[in-house]
């Protein structure tokens, strides 16, 4: 038998064929675990930027008026923050108005 007879040339083509089906199979699994990592990672930086803003808002306040601001919504109004209402709560305890509020965030549950 030679190179170009008919048995050959089948065994050839689905021996590759095979192959690349799961080199495919692979990079489509690489790719989907890739997207939900960035996805994870992404989630968890938008409630630290949502926290880092809201203290720097609070200080500025405090720096600019002599007092922190009394409410949540105070900031919103007058510092311009804004966030997802739907994927956090901030937790806003205002003290005095000469001590720095206690301030949680907190990410809800989304469902997908």
């Amino acid at each position: 038998m030679n190179r170009f007879t008919h048995q050959d040339i089948k065994t050839r083509i689905f021996g590759s064929i095979n192959y690349s089906l799961v080199i495919f199979g692979a990079i489509i699994i690489f790719f989907i675990l890739a997207i939900t990592r960035f996805s994870d990672n992404r989630a968890a930086n938008q409630k630290e930027i949502l926290t880092d803003a809201l203290n720097r808002d609070i200080v500025h306040c405090y720096s600019i008026e002599g007092m922190y601001p009394p409410s949540l919504e105070y900031i919103e109004e007058h510092y311009g923050l804004s966030y997802d209402h739907e994927r956090f709560i901030i937790d806003y305890e205002s003290i005095a108005s000469n001590l720095m509020p206690n301030v949680t965030v907190i990410e809800r549950e989304v469902e997908e």
